[in-house]
């Protein structure tokens, strides 16, 4: 075999690896996606690498100079497993935690902390934001749920509205000539008809159109959404408002805005009335949430700090069964909903690029929507 491949020209090459010797390992540390750091037996921290500075929304310069503890509060969980990788010298995972501080949310977080064995005190923490992840997958599986409603509904005009406009004509003519022992069913018919109607107008609001967006100030949305709610279905429910008047623009539409934080809105007054609490509370708020990367639909990479508006309340909160499939069209928690409205919310945040996520337990439910941030045009200049 070894002639063989002589006369063919044919050379094995065997190549030689690079010495890891020679490879710098800040430069391996740097290139790893997910966010790690090295903390001291005081939880300084001693080393961070660029997804780390992501993750915690801030520079290497300042987290070399800070402790965890300045990040997250003394009695979070995520100290009680560094305590027990430094004790049992083992490593220690824990998996969907919360990291909630001052400057700091992230969801569904999985944590690994190593002890160095060569370095008593000293730990290697690895932290990964799988919320994000999870929740877009839950957002594209619902547009694509979204986008085959869209086919369904232009059938449905087509075929379906037109007979619909036929039947409720009879039933009008026949509610004003028939005995007032039959009437009853005619008006039944009727209403019947005007709620097939207004169904499949809903599921035509799927459909694929354009959208229009600009500059919108999303405080200004939130005002006018508060006033719509508090004049009408959210009357007798305490509204408490947390603003970051720092915001900049959102590149959006501000009429689906409306739409969607309204529907959000109503919601949450639908099920704090569920449990008839005389002390319901609606929540809105905005800020910035560091280190989300999202790409709009048109492809391209937005902001590295998308702003977020969040709606929450203290109602009963969501089944975990139907949580993981709010989204998808024809999924509702009340008995009488089309599970339209979620669905349609999904679809116009990923239209504008952006994300929605939700977290509900008992008596806390928040929905939180991820955005981009209006940047002016460039303007080109020419020489």
């Amino acid at each position: 075999m070894s002639g063989f491949r002589r006369a063919f020209g044919i050379v094995r090459r065997n190549p030689r690896p690079v010495p890891l010797t020679n490879v710098d390992p800040a430069h391996i540390l740097a290139a790893l996606p997910l966010a790690v750091v090295v903390l001291d037996e005081q939880d300084a921290f001693c080393a961070v690498n660029y997804a780390a500075e992501e993750f915690f929304g801030s520079s290497k310069a300042l987290l070399l100079n800070s402790n965890l503890s300045d990040i997250l509060p003394a009695d979070h969980p995520v100290f009680l497993v560094l305590e027990r990788a430094r004790r049992d010298g083992l490593t220690v995972a824990e998996h969907d935690m919360i990291l909630e501080g001052p400057r700091l949310v992230r969801r569904g977080c999985s944590v690994h902390a190593a002890p160095v064995a060569e370095r008593p005190g000293l730990v290697v923490l690895t932290l990964q934001d799988e919320g994000a992840a999870r929740a877009l997958d839950q957002q594209m599986s619902a547009r694509n749920a979204a986008r085959s409603i869209t086919g369904m509904a232009a059938i449905l005009a087509h075929e379906v509205k037109n007979p619909l406009s036929g039947i409720r004509g009879a039933a009008q003519l026949l509610e004003a000539s028939v005995p007032p022992a039959d009437r009853e069913l005619a008006v039944l018919i009727r209403d019947e008809a005007d709620r097939i109607r207004a169904m499949v107008e809903r599921m035509e609001t799927f459909g694929e159109k354009k959208l229009e967006r600009q500059a919108v100030n999303i405080h200004r949305v939130l005002e006018h959404v508060r006033k719509l709610a508090g004049s009408g279905f959210a009357a007798r429910i305490k509204f408490i408002e947390s603003y970051d008047p720092s915001l900049p623009h959102v590149h959006g539409n501000r009429d689906q805005l409306i739409q969607i934080l309204l529907n959000l809105v109503k919601n949450a007054a639908e099920s704090i009335a569920s449990m008839d609490r005389p002390d319901g509370e609606i929540h809105l708020s905005t800020g910035f949430q560091h280190g989300v990367r999202l790409t709009a639909a048109t492809g391209r990479a937005k902001a590295n700090l998308p702003l977020f508006v969040a709606v929450r309340d203290n109602g009963p909160g969501i089944p975990e069964d139907i949580r993981r499939h709010l989204f998808e069209p024809f999924i509702s928690t009340k008995a009488t909903g089309s599970g339209l409205g979620l669905a349609l919310v999904a679809k116009i945040v990923a239209d504008h690029g952006g994300l929605i996520d939700v977290d509900s337990r008992p008596g806390r439910t928040e929905f939180r929507i991820n955005l981009p941030v209006f940047e002016e045009p460039h303007e080109s200049t020419h020489s």
